[in-house]
């Protein structure tokens, strides 16, 4: 189901949206439930994201400690599992296959990969001891994350959608991004906080500049470097002769994935919609949310209907639409086992209902042929002489 190109593009922007009932519907929900209920909450506490647990558990005591620890293993196993998978891609296909064995096979691209799980899995452990033994909480490495990362966000999205782009104005302007939000976010935390330390890096003012120096001077950076200085002009027809498969393993590949016009359909669904979705969560959400300033009894009404909605419709989508859409594989499952517990039961059925033939007495054996019994007597053997033929049937 991934494979096929409406499927794909369905499920990124599905999974967009539902994924941000994660910061807006629990937000609403228990973030402010520990508010009114006026949980003895310090702000530590709150920072390393203590405030669902503490909810969950004034409300619904063992059990909504229980969800609230099913829930975060879920999502850490899940969002683990990408990385690992993403990093081990791109260490075994980008570094290892195309700069150290270029003629490496599936089997060991496969090695590679499981090699590199297991060391970023144990640096990533080793890394999470030392950020808490520095005292940062889950929400200062958070927004952090896009000041460090944000600079290659706009090259990326020129890399694989505009054809001027330049490769090299692509990485130039990553690192360049990532030095000036650097800067910004700590000239931005002395300047508020008149002197630079943890706390003063970690206010909402000073992550922001960060993250938007990050986001928009790489994109300009960019722009500027692949119009006027290195332009290109590259012909995305092209993409799929320099894309080299593992020993040309195109199992799951069937015609209607690599049908070119299927493909520049799911572009155009996806990319309209997109934007469209872009527009209105970035700009008009905001915007029409200023004018409120303090929410107002209604306000505050519809605030929490639409999020309550949007929680509701992402767990109803995340647990019918994977079912309805395999409901071809399923029934096959299902109709495979019931037939087998089927076939099973009617074998035991019928080895109950024949009971096995009694054991044969001597009286009842068949009569022993008479050179057998001739042997066991040790009488000689009558040899039979073959009847001579007449003289017509020799003839």
């Amino acid at each position: 189901i991934a494979a096929r190109p409406e499927s794909a593009a369905k499920g990124y922007l599905l999974g967009g949206i539902c994924w941000f009932a994660i910061p807006f519907s629990l937000a609403t929900s228990l973030g402010l439930a520990s508010t009114a209920l006026m949980l003895p909450i310090s702000s530590s506490e709150a920072g390393n994201g203590l405030v669902p647990p503490a909810v969950a558990d004034h409300l619904l005591g063992e059990a909504g400690s229980a969800l609230i620890l099913i829930m975060l293993f879920m999502a850490i196993v899940s969002t683990g599992s990408a990385e690992s998978i993403a990093v081990s891609s791109l260490v075994a296909y980008d570094i290892y296959r195309e700069y150290i064995n270029p003629e490496a096979t599936g089997a060991k691209i496969l090695w590679v990969s499981r090699v590199v799980i297991v060391l970023f899995g144990i640096f990533m452990g080793l890394f999470s001891i030392a950020l808490n033994a520095m005292g940062l909480n889950l929400g200062w490495v958070y927004l952090f994350m896009g000041v460090v990362i944000g600079s290659a966000v706009i090259p990326l999205w020129n890399m694989m959608t505009w054809s001027k782009a330049s490769g090299t104005g692509a990485v130039i302007a990553a690192w360049s991004g990532l030095v000036l939000a650097l800067i910004g976010w700590l000239v931005g935390a002395k300047i508020q906080g008149e002197s630079v330390t943890v706390a003063t890096l970690g206010t909402n003012e000073v992550m922001l500049s960060g993250n938007l120096i990050a986001i928009f001077s790489s994109g300009i950076i960019h722009y500027i470097y692949s119009k006027f200085i290195d332009p290109q002009d590259y012909d995305f027809s092209t993409l799929n002769e320099n894309i080299h498969l593992v020993e040309q393993d195109l199992s799951g590949l069937g015609e209607q994935q690599q049908d070119r016009k299927v493909l520049r359909h799911a572009k155009r669904w996806i990319a309209r919609r997109g934007y469209l979705l872009t527009f209105v969560k970035i700009i008009v959400w905001p915007i029409l949310s200023i004018p409120a300033g303090v929410f107002t009894k209604p306000f505050f009404a519809f605030w929490v209907l639409l999020s309550i909605a949007w929680g509701f419709g992402a767990a109803i989508t995340i647990s019918i639409l994977p079912l309805f859409e395999s409901q071809d594989e399923i029934g096959k499952v299902c109709s495979g086992m019931l037939n087998y517990i089927l076939r099973k039961k009617v074998e035991e059925t019928y080895a109950e209902e024949e009971p096995a033939a009694p054991a044969k007495t001597l009286e009842e054996e068949e009569p022993v042929p008479q050179a057998a019994k001739a042997l066991e007597e040790d009488e000689p053997v009558k040899e039979v002489e073959p009847a001579t033929p007449s003289g017509d049937e020799a003839a």
